[in-house]
């Protein structure tokens, strides 16, 4: 790789880590304004999604490859999560129809 490719490859690791920042800052103000709790699943999704792809950017920015098992692992977990709150909220949302049904 030449000089000017790396220092293409630097700025656009950069310009890609800054963009993620704000991104995960908007996220974050979704997770805490809702409105419902859906809203903050599909957050805590895209959260998972932006760390995974800041991490791993980051991971080319320091030439270290060990974060990307981690990267790897998390993003198993991450899914795991997901999938877990939406049975919750499946759950919660038959049991509210079944109270209702009943009254």
């Amino acid at each position: 790789m030449t000089i000017h490719q790396t220092a293409i490859l630097q700025l656009a690791v950069n310009a890609g880590l800054i963009i993620l920042s704000l991104s995960i800052a908007i996220v974050l103000y979704r997770i805490i304004k809702g409105p419902e709790n859906a809203d903050r699943i599909i957050a805590l999704d895209l959260l998972s999604i932006l760390l995974i792809s800041l991490v791993t950017l980051y991971s080319i920015n320091t030439n270290e490859e060990t974060y990307l098992d981690v990267v790897i692992a998390y993003a198993l977990v991450a899914f795991l999560g997901t999938v877990a709150f939406a049975r919750y909220l499946e759950r919660s949302a038959l049991k509210s129809s079944k109270n209702q049904s009943k009254e």
